[in-house]
């Protein structure tokens, strides 16, 4: 379904919007009650302001979701035999572009893309017991300052991140700052002043979660030191090679300079992470492994990422797409939403939210997710708005490395939207979670099921999957349309058949939808008394219906178990 919407008043009172009737369904064309009237249409990004706290954010494995340059696919001689799903596959940047021109994330309704890192990996293979691995997903960082060739140019990025910003989409840059790549017969260790190699975390405690190295042969970055060090011997012959090595010393010096931060590990990583911010205009960070580094390393990476984000948008004024602030969202392996702003050690609790970071990953969703709707949807609008309040959390239901994934068999495709995209709070579409992409793959082992390549040439051929793209689509479209479904609070209006509102209200905006969710096929009546007054002309942006509220209720003759309801407002 395509949403193009209405851009409602101009004032401080925004309402809802009103999709143009589309053809695609999944059981023919239904004939609507009345005619849509007449309405200014808009492209979904310029129809309402985008918020962090109720956006869809599409995260995807770089190398596993689309193959744009065959070129590119094999360098520095990886071509080692790996475990199953352990060697790079393909998947590149221009592959996340060639889908941006495509269309694909606007049609899910996709407001911001997070990618995995992209920066140079290690160049050697290792074994963790899983198999010989190489680094694919990009968090073994070889070199910060320069990005893997597997994944592409600085100019293939650049053109990236301008593709999703004129579709109005945000792009999130997935960032390790607590470790290096492990040490491979390829890739020595940094220097000693740099890394700690030893002892394994073991979780029991605050310094036994920070001040260790997540897995054996992981190097930690020594985040929670002042000390000033020296840069890596092989870093400088590295960058002489490749003829850059005074611009980047001119460039540190610079930072340094104008920061007054001391040479200490973190603080040499911070620039060469804010430094794509500066020239590329990443609008957001995702954080990998949160608890495993000291917390204040956070708040300085944001201070100057928010800086350099800043900085790019004084530079190029004319592709700015608003005023808000950098975005951070954290990794804290196992926050869940209930605990509120902390994060329990045990021996210590620790508020990220205070360290820099406007939203953390939640992950508990993928159990209340085994729960009925309601109960799960008062919990999150309650929590949101007591708890959490003026902070946000991105819940998910799968992801690359949470083995316990809500439906790993893929039964409950329809559910799974439902609940992803209708629960209060930010919501993380995990690449294929929206084409029941399979999450177990024979002969893996450990994550690696997980990180399967997209599987287009299924969503190509078989016509079940593409009625779970559709019913996404519709979803993610009327998602973005509303920030009230994200960021408004919840109230159910019918529970047989389940009939909820959601509202938002700030001072230049307010917005209010109708959700119903496993209606009877056919002709259906829903309660909509007290949140849409008698007279009041509906949409149903599921079947391109409208229906006039009488009695506080709304009757709809369709084939579908769901309605997505909002007012149509007229010029």
């Amino acid at each position: 379904m395509r949403g193009i919407l209405l851009l409602c008043f101009l004032t401080l009172l925004f309402c809802t919007c009103k999709p143009e009737a589309a053809q695609r369904s999944e059981a023919g064309t239904v004939p609507a009650v009345s005619e849509p009237s007449a309405e200014l249409s808009l492209k979904p990004e310029d129809s309402h302001p985008f918020m962090w706290e109720a956006a869809t954010v599409y995260f995807l494995l770089t190398d596993r979701f689309n193959n744009g340059k065959t070129e590119n696919d094999i360098n520095f001689n990886r071509s080692n035999e790996t475990g199953a799903l352990r060697g790079f596959m393909g998947g590149d940047i221009a592959g996340i572009t060639e889908k941006i021109h495509s269309g694909y994330f606007t049609e899910l309704g996709v407001g911001a893309i997070w990618f995995t890192p992209v920066v140079e990996q290690i160049h050697g293979d290792t074994d963790e017991g899983t198999g010989n691995s190489y680094g694919y997903h990009g968090y073994w960082a070889k070199d910060w300052t320069a990005l893997d060739p597997n994944f592409g140019t600085f100019e293939e990025l650049k053109t990236m991140v301008e593709a999703a910003h004129d579709k109005g989409i945000r792009i999130v840059m997935d960032v390790v700052l607590n470790h290096t790549g492990p040490v491979t017969a390829s890739d020595p260790a940094w220097p000693e002043d740099w890394v700690r190699q030893d002892p394994t975390c073991d979780f029991s405690s605050y310094e036994n979660t920070t001040s260790c190295t997540l897995v054996d042969n992981l190097p930690d970055i020594y985040t929670d030191r002042d000390t000033p060090v020296e840069l890596p011997d092989a870093l400088l012959a590295k960058w002489k090679s490749e003829g850059r090595l005074s611009t980047e010393l001119d460039e540190l010096q610079n930072f340094f300079q104008r920061t007054g931060y001391p040479r200490a590990p973190r603080f040499y990583i911070i620039k060469w992470l804010t430094d794509y911010v500066n020239t590329l205009g990443i609008d957001g960070f995702r954080v990998d492994t949160v608890k495993h580094a000291d917390e204040k390393a956070w708040a300085e990476l944001y201070e100057q990422a928010a800086y350099a984000f800043e900085n790019w948008k004084r530079m190029y004024p004319e592709r700015v797409l608003d005023d808000l602030p950098f975005y951070m969202v954290g990794e804290v392996y196992n926050y869940g939403a209930s605990n509120g702003r902390e994060f329990d050690f045990g021996d210590r609790k620790v508020d990220y939210f205070d360290y820099g970071f406007q939203a953390l990953i939640n992950f508990e969703l993928k159990t209340d997710a085994q729960e009925d709707y309601e109960l799960v949807f008062k919990k999150y609008s309650s929590l949101l708005h007591t708890k959490l309040k003026d902070k946000s959390i991105l819940n998910y239901l799968t992801s690359h490395d949470d083995g316990a994934p809500f439906d790993p068999e893929r039964k409950m495709a329809y559910r799974s939207a439902n609940m992803l995209l209708l629960t209060p709070g930010a919501a993380q579409i995990y690449y294929g979670d929206e084409t029941s992409r399979n999450l177990q793959i024979p002969g893996t082992v450990g994550d690696a099921t997980l990180r399967s390549f997209m599987n287009w040439e299924e969503l190509e051929s078989q016509d079940s999957i593409q009625a779970v793209l559709t019913h996404w689509q519709k979803l993610g479209q009327f998602r973005r349309a509303h920030p009230a479904i994200g960021a408004g609070k919840h109230n159910r209006l019918s529970k047989k058949p389940y009939v909820f509102s959601r509202s938002f209200s700030s001072d230049s905006l307010r917005d209010k939808i109708v959700i119903g969710l496993d209606l009877p096929k056919g002709t259906k009546s829903l309660s909509v008394k007290g949140f849409f007054g008698d007279g009041t002309t509906l949409y149903d942006a599921y079947s391109n219906t409208q229906a006039v509220v009488n009695k506080g209720r709304v009757v709809l003759d369709t084939p579908y178990d769901t309605a997505l309801l909002e007012a149509v407002m007229n010029e």
